[in-house]
């Protein structure tokens, strides 16, 4: 009889993977970003010392109405937000730092980005660091003074949180953000990676298309990686917490817009296409996140994960992919091998496969495993 092993939890989900020689029609990728630490030190009113400026985060705050700015406000005054480690934290508010004209394209331009989203939701309060050891931690950390959907945005991020504790140093050029959601229905939880994936996919083609631009063949590598022209460029990560009959989920995001290593990058596939003098850049393709993850997230709620199961189809990498499946008998002495061809997605976000006698299966990966496809287990289903 065979075992059933399952790694995604509804209360914690940590998702980065890389393919496997095991599966059999993905090429292996090199590792998601891993260059050195790049120093980051710019002017700035907020920080009153250059010591200071040396120990503190700064944290830049600002919001797309008055509401919003108000509560930034607050959060300053009242020293609301810290890090996990309890560094040092320096708050200003966007109106009060140097980055609120700065028109440097390594720095993130609020202004830019403010203007752009349109949600009600989503994006509509910003945490903006010039460098960062994890955006992640910051959402996380702060969930409850934050409200639900406030984003964390960071140039450099030097601690950048993987699946298995992994850590990934992500340099300038790449898109670097964390965001906040809320759940009441565990079960649907760790669909949420599939509906973020499937928004920046989308989001990329929509900044492509009203550029006048082709538009780039980004796609999803189950469970939350993505890629393009067989190279990984970016990866979601998603963790939830439980309390007060909610789960607190928060959703990042690392993608490769202009850093051509250690894979590649949008722009560079630009190029490729011969539009060199088009660039993308990270406020435009993160507000038409949030604008299309709004309307995806509204879909999921009401109807389900089935509502946009055709359009995930279309992008991810998988169907008809065949895969082996190494299975090991009860007394684990001797292993077999089964070829089995990927249909789609169970209810619960595993893969559905199917034998090529007929048999139905749902596999899960074993969890001992960097790498999904190295190690998935069957299920039998009825």
């Amino acid at each position: 009889m065979l075992k059933l092993k399952i790694v995604f939890s509804a209360f914690t989900i940590m998702l980065f993977v890389t393919s496997s020689p095991r599966l059999l029609s993905l090429i292996k990728p090199p590792p998601f970003l891993s260059l050195q630490n790049l120093g980051f030190s710019p002017k700035n009113p907020c920080l009153p010392t250059r010591m200071e400026s040396e120990s503190s985060t700064k944290l830049v705050l600002c919001g797309k109405s008055a509401a919003e700015d108000e509560l930034a406000r607050c959060l300053k005054t009242n020293n609301a937000l810290k890090l996990p480690d309890g560094s040092p934290v320096t708050v200003c508010l966007h109106s009060e730092s140097d980055s609120a004209g700065n028109d440097n394209d390594d720095v993130f331009c609020v202004n830019s980005y403010m203007n752009s989203i349109s949600t009600s939701r989503f994006g509509r309060l910003l945490v903006y660091s010039p460098r960062l050891a994890s955006t992640h931690d910051v959402v996380a950390n702060n969930f409850g003074e934050l409200p639900i959907g406030s984003v964390c945005v960071a140039d450099v991020q030097l601690k950048g949180r993987g699946r298995s504790k992994n850590v990934w140093e992500s340099p300038k050029g790449c898109l670097l953000f964390s965001f906040t959601i809320q759940m009441e229905d565990g079960r649907v939880v760790p669909l949420v990676q599939y509906v973020v994936s499937l928004a920046m996919t989308e989001a990329v083609n929509d900044v492509c298309r009203r550029n006048g631009m082709p538009s780039l063949d980004v796609r999803i590598k189950w469970p939350n990686d993505l890629y393009l022209d067989g190279l990984k460029v970016g990866g979601v990560l998603c963790t939830s917490t439980y309390k007060s009959k909610k789960f607190n989920i928060s959703a990042g995001i690392g993608l490769n817009i202009d850093n051509q290593k250690p894979t590649t990058c949008l722009n560079a596939a630009l190029q490729r296409l011969g539009y060199a003098a088009n660039q993308l850049q990270r406020e435009d393709i993160i507000s038409a996140f949030f604008n299309k993850f709004e309307v995806f997230h509204d879909i999921f709620l009401s109807q389900g994960f089935q509502a946009l199961e055709n359009l995930y189809y279309k992008t991810w990498l998988h169907s008809e992919q065949r895969v082996i499946v190494q299975e090991k008998n009860e007394s684990e002495d001797q292993v077999s091998e089964n070829v089995l061809t990927i249909q789609g997605l169970t209810p619960s976000g595993y893969l559905l496969a199917g034998t090529d006698d007929g048999q139905i299966c749902e596999l899960h990966p074993d969890g001992n495993s960097f790498d999904f496809f190295q190690g998935l287990v069957r299920r039998k289903l009825a």
